[in-house]
């Protein structure tokens, strides 16, 4: 499993296309962090007597992480569209099925191999944020919270992208049905907000069980959806190719 997790990591930095994402994406992160800096400076002064003010975390920190948030959105369908669906095209998923491992080690495998550049993306964006402690003060507890929150998140994004792509052999639409699925998945509440009766919307929404761990809330409910979200795409994944190795 760690062999094809090394392989799938190493795969991805083989192409110019990863190094590229990752310089575009920390190149974006790196313009909007400083605008928020910029932002914060402006109303510094307006803000300092009033009691209970947002500082830092709140109004550089926070608002980074729902940008890299956006970012990882828009750039997990490329990241997850070779997975499977390039392997099928190039007649080489038989010979990885054949393999002595379970299917199971290797959809996790290659999850993990994705997640290795998501976190890597995270890692960054953390160290962009931490620099702030040399000045200021951050609340560790509410970065934290929403450093969690990121990582659910993206977790959730490569399992959806890994199951699309192993539907199809085309990477092309495997990326674009990933990004459809989870934008809808990120905007689906928008429906609850006509009327209560919608509450199943909002309860599936990505983006309402993100938002409260923005604002350092951790809660069992919203950590238990993405695990489920996680664990589903995975299994169905599995499932997939089982049926597929048997035929």
């Amino acid at each position: 499993m760690f062999n094809i997790a090394r392989n799938e990591l190493h795969r991805l930095f083989l192409s110019p296309l990863a190094w590229v994402i990752l310089a575009l994406s920390q190149l974006l992160l790196a313009y909007l962090f400083l605008t928020h800096m910029d932002y914060f400076n402006s109303i510094q002064s307006r803000i300092s007597a009033i009691p209970g003010a947002p500082g830092v975390t709140e109004l550089i920190a926070m608002p980074l992480l729902s940008n890299a948030a956006i970012i990882a959105l828009l750039i997990s369908p490329l990241l997850t569209m070779r997975t499977f669906a390039e392997e099928r095209r190039n007649e080489t998923l038989p010979l990885l099925s054949s393999a002595p491992l379970s299917m199971f080690d290797i959809v996790i495998g290659k999850f993990f191999g994705t997640l290795a550049f998501f976190l890597l993306m995270t890692l960054l964006t953390v160290l962009m944020i931490s620099s702030l402690a040399i000045g200021t003060t951050l609340d560790f507890y509410q970065l934290s919270s929403g450093v969690l929150g990121l990582i659910l998140l993206v977790a959730s994004f490569s399992a959806v992208g890994i199951y699309m792509s192993s539907l199809t052999r085309q990477p092309t639409i495997a990326a674009i049905s990933t990004f459809a699925i989870l934008f809808l998945f990120w905007i689906i509440d928008w429906a609850s907000h006509s009327t209560t009766e919608f509450s199943l919307f909002s309860w599936l929404s990505l983006l309402k069980h993100f938002e409260p761990m923005m604002q350092g809330q951790i809660n069992t409910q919203d950590i238990s959806y993405f695990l489920l979200i996680i664990f589903a795409f995975l299994l169905l994944t599995v499932r997939r190719l089982d049926r597929e190795r048997l035929d």
